[in-house]
Parts: structure tokens; sequence; C-alpha cells
């Protein structure tokens, strides 16, 4: 089956990116690298749409030091998350998760801000930048916002961006002296869309545990989180498999999705402790 648009245009900056999606009367749908969009339009579940294409705006594209935290343009591909040095050093998260994404060419083409604004559940970096508590920072027809990573996915492939707007850029504190971040998943096969996969974030200030492909958007296990706080794995184990809700399928059932969860958290804190030993 073919893609149908309904046109498409190649966005000079970011205002005139804002001024075609404003034109477009709710129908523009902002290209990237396209690995998402263009496969959903493959299937017709996006049709008709205008495609402004964002894919040449240097400005949104590219690694910063920005003091406490590191700045990752929208448009800055996987492949460079993964062997850029600034996220090795500070993000290690986000450069480990590149691993898990699909194949070489899929990593090569696609961008952190399009698989963010795409909103997958089964994706890695959702739940990466919800693991480090991330700031989206947005563009749109009324100006810029500033979104919390908590507050950005709403539902399966849904954000809280407002039509017109576009995600330009991700802010994520850089890791501290003695923080450790791990993420873990189970795939039946290299590549494939995650069983169950869980990121672990242990910080000064205590951990932060999020999970992704149990449920309808990437979960933040805050039960867990405390339990862990307190040094009981076996109690953020319990509380973890309370607080998310998988879906069953074709892949994997509920139930096994859930024990999958808890044995990526045991798997993550032994990580963490053998690596401190």
């Amino acid at each position: 089956m073919k893609a149908s648009a309904g046109g498409y245009a190649r966005a000079n900056d970011l205002n005139h990116a804002l001024e075609l999606l404003s034109s477009a009367n709710g129908m523009g749908r902002v290209l990237a690298g396209g690995q998402s969009l263009i496969a959903a339009m493959n299937m017709r579940l996006s049709t008709g749409d205008l495609l402004v294409d964002i894919s040449r705006l240097s400005e949104l594209s590219g690694v910063k030091d920005a003091g406490d935290t590191l700045k990752i343009g929208a448009l800055t591909r996987h492949a460079e998350i993964g062997t850029n040095p600034l996220v090795r050093r500070h993000a290690p998260l986000l450069a480990d998760a590149v691993g898990y994404i699909a194949h070489a060419a899929i990593r090569n083409r696609g961008t952190i801000g399009g698989a963010l604004a795409h909103a997958d559940p089964s994706a890695e970096f959702p739940a990466c930048v919800l693991a480090l508590g991330a700031t989206m920072h947005v563009a749109g027809p009324e100006g810029t916002r500033q979104i919390a990573a908590e507050d950005f996915f709403e539902d399966i492939f849904a954000t809280a961006l407002q039509e017109g707007e576009i995600l330009t850029a991700i802010t994520v504190p850089k890791a501290g002296e003695a923080e450790v971040q791990v993420i873990e998943e189970v795939a039946r096969r290299s590549g494939d869309y995650a069983l169950a996969g869980l990121c672990l974030v242990r910080r000064d200030d205590g951990n932060r545990v999020s999970l992704f492909s149990v449920g309808p958007k990437p979960v933040l296990a805050k039960g867990a989180m405390a339990a862990l706080d307190g040094g009981d794995v076996e109690a953020a184990v319990t509380a973890l498999g309370a607080e998310i809700d998988p879906p069953s399928d074709t892949q994997a059932s509920a139930a096994y999705r859930r024990h999958l969860a808890g044995v990526l958290l045991r798997r993550a804190v032994a990580r963490i402790e053998g690596s401190k030993a």
C-alpha cells in the first residue's frame, strides 16, 4: 500500500515550519526522520496530510553543554545520540538505549524528537527521558513553552503537544559523579520491540524507575522508587507489579509482561550494585 499525502513543503527555518503548520488547518504533519510517520502513512493510518519537512533545520540538531543540563536538539539522530561524547558522559542512559533501537538503517535516520513526539509506548527514548526527569522544549503559534517529561506523554501515540506545535529540544540533567543509569529489556529478537523494558537511574537523592511496553504510555513507577529508596528490592518488585497494567497480545500475556518487569528491576539493581562493588 502506498502513502497518501495532501502535499509537501520544506521549511526554511523554525518560524517557516510553524507558519506552514498553521496554514494546514489541522492537517499538517511534521516530517523529521520519517521512520514512524511514513510507516503510518503507508498503512493509511495517516492520510491527506500536508507534510512539513523540518529535516534540514540545523538549528534543531546537535548536543550542547548547557551548564547543569545537556540540551539535545530534536533533530539529533539516534546514531549521534549513541556516539556523542557529551551524551555518553552526562546521560549514558540515552546512549545505551540506542543499541536496543531497531537496526542501523533506522538509527541513522530516526531522530530523538520524532521518537518522543510519536510516543510509541514500546519505544526506549520516552521511558529514558521519563527516568532522567527531562524537560521538553516546544515552539508553537503562541510562543515557546516547557513541559516536564512526566506531563508530556498522555496516552498511546498521544502527547501534550498542541495543534501547530513542534518539539524543538530536550534538556536532561547531567549525571552526578556517583550516579548510575541502566536500561534493561527483553525482546524476542534483536531489534524487535521489547516485550517489557525498564530504566533505572540511581542518584544521591534517590532512585527513578520507568518502564516501557507495559501499558499505553511509559510509566514512572513511584511506588517501586520509594521502596528502592528504602533499600527493599523485593518490596519494589511487588510495588512495581501493582503500578503497571500491561496488555496481552500475540507476543506476550499481561501476566508474563508483569513478571518480566520484576525480573528486569532485579537485574538492573544487580547491575548497579555490581558496578559499585
